[in-house]
């Protein structure tokens, strides 16, 4: 896919990045995150890459991928 992942890392969700979108979508990583009255939050579960293999990550890629590239109704729906 061409994603360059060297440089990458998790980053924490604040509460400035959070106030400057509609909608949070949390993958299970077990932070607490901050609540900004009016955004919406979605928790989806998927595997953790962290130390899997390369199949796993992929799989967990084309899951994300899936997910919001999806039609705007799904993002409505739970997890």
């Amino acid at each position: 896919m061409g994603l360059a992942v060297a440089d990458a890392y998790p980053k924490p969700l604040t509460s400035e990045i959070i106030e400057t979108a509609d909608y949070v979508i949390m993958m299970g990583c077990g932070d607490a995150c901050p609540v900004v009255p009016g955004r919406h939050y979605l928790a989806w579960s998927v595997a953790d890459p962290d130390g899997a293999t390369i199949g796993v990550v992929r799989t967990t890629l084309g899951d994300i991928t899936a997910r919001i590239t999806a039609p705007w109704p799904s993002y409505r729906t739970p997890d």
